[in-house]
């Protein structure tokens, strides 16, 4: 009965998988994490974070993040170009799940490998 029940489930039809969908890759989470802690952060304050990240994938990030609607790009019209990102609403609702990430870290951190 379970054999029967696990061919035909669909992972893809799942809301784990949708959630997924918005949060995966290397540094799409770090980006969120940033920008709920920080509020609003520059393109270089966002690389200056997360470190060891090309200004060719943060941008891809960032945009990707942008068109799934989960941070808003204000661009303010001034020489040097002056860009912000911020988390929207959609992003906030997000950080629920990403909190929960970080509190099982900080409860699991010190605990040694199996």
């Amino acid at each position: 009965m379970i054999k029967n029940y696990i061919e035909n489930a669909n992972f893809e039809d799942t809301g784990f998988s949708y959630t997924l969908s918005f949060i995966s890759g290397k540094y799409k989470m770090i980006i969120l994490y940033c920008l709920m802690e920080y509020k609003t952060v520059r393109f270089n304050e966002l690389q200056r974070y997360i470190k060891k990240i090309s200004d060719k994938t943060l941008s891809q990030n960032l945009k990707e993040l942008e068109k799934d609607q989960l941070i808003h790009r204000e661009v303010y019209p001034q020489i040097p170009p002056k860009v912000e990102y911020s988390l929207t609403k959609r992003g906030q609702s997000l950080m629920k799940v990403l909190d929960q990430l970080c509190i099982w870290g900080e409860e699991h951190r010190d605990e040694k490998s199996l």
